[in-house]
């Protein structure tokens, strides 16, 4: 049985993409693993790149789709396609695999049987660590306090920083809620558990509804930032303001990306939220909603 199945979704970062795939090849040693990426229809060179790369592993395989189906799908096309392997890690392209960060995360897992999925530090290009790998889920009042802008005023409050977990400490390790599909590490067994990707998100949200079925199903994540990655963030969908110099977006895809983050949130809550509060609380979220999205 191998040790790691690699998924890395892929859509018009071809550049992104094969420096991602050397780090892997670089760095990845000790453990058995194979690759597999998952191309939503790129009009760039990236059909290209994939398919010319030399992988120094048996395991490379790639997927052409000829349309773009959307995160979600694409990561469950990865998942049907790949060996009965002990663990997956769902990888963007826009990161790049350091040192022994891998085999450390596959140890820690080893020895942390109750945990469905884990994540390493995120560093981004400015140094800073990215938020998204570090969160609390996006209750009503965790969502109010962070968009209102009281979490940014109190950043380490219990009551008031609840979606970034901002009274934890980033350099321990420690359980969290919600992690990033930009680095997310998951036993099989548990992804089995939660059948995988929910196909109704099409880019935004999933990583956190994914991360709420686990902890609802008993599986604990953690945040393991002994080791890291760097990650470029949001070069592919382009609506970040991180990689605003360096995406590779085209306009409609960025007007497409804000669409699918907003209808994330309104699927989101739909799903997990609405039979817990009372109408008006409903009526206000999804209104809320609807006025950052105009106001985006």
């Amino acid at each position: 049985m191998l040790d790691l199945s690699i998924i890395i979704v892929s859509y018009n970062t071809a550049e992104f993409l094969k420096k991602c795939l050397v780090s892997i090849a670089e760095n990845v040693k000790g453990i058995s693993f194979e690759v597999i990426v998952v191309d939503n229809a790129s009009t760039d060179n990236t059909p290209l790149v994939i398919s010319g790369f030399k992988f120094p592993v048996s395991g490379f395989k790639i997927i052409l789709n000829k349309k773009n189906v959307g995160f979600s799908k694409a990561n469950n096309q990865g998942i049907k396609v790949s060996q009965k392997s002990r663990y997956v890690l769902f990888l963007n392209s826009d990161t790049l695999i350091q040192g022994r960060t891998i085999e450390e995360m596959i140890r820690f897992m080893d020895t942390h049987k109750d945990v469905g999925a884990s994540t390493c530090k995120l560093l981004l290009p400015n140094g800073k660590i990215d938020d998204a790998s570090h969160r609390g889920f996006p209750t009503p009042w965790n969502a109010f306090s962070h968009f209102s802008g009281l979490e940014k005023l109190f950043p380490k409050s219990n009551l008031f920083a609840g979606y970034t977990l901002g009274w934890m400490n980033p350099d321990k390790v420690h359980e969290i809620d919600a992690l990033a599909g930009a680095f997310m590490l998951v036993r099989r067994e548990a992804g089995e558990d939660v059948l995988w990707w929910d196909e109704d998100y099409f880019f935004y949200g999933e990583d956190i509804d994914f991360c709420y079925k686990l902890k609802r199903k008993g599986w604990k994540i953690y945040y393991v930032p002994s080791v890291s990655i760097l990650h470029f963030k949001g070069v592919s969908g382009g609506i970040k303001s991180v990689s605003k110099q360096i995406t590779t977006a085209t306009k409609e895809t960025k007007i497409r990306s804000s669409k699918s983050r907003f209808n994330a949130m309104r699927i989101f809550y739909k799903k997990h939220y609405e039979d817990k509060y009372p109408k008006i609380i409903n009526k206000i979220i999804y209104r809320a909603i609807a006025l950052k999205e105009k106001l985006s």
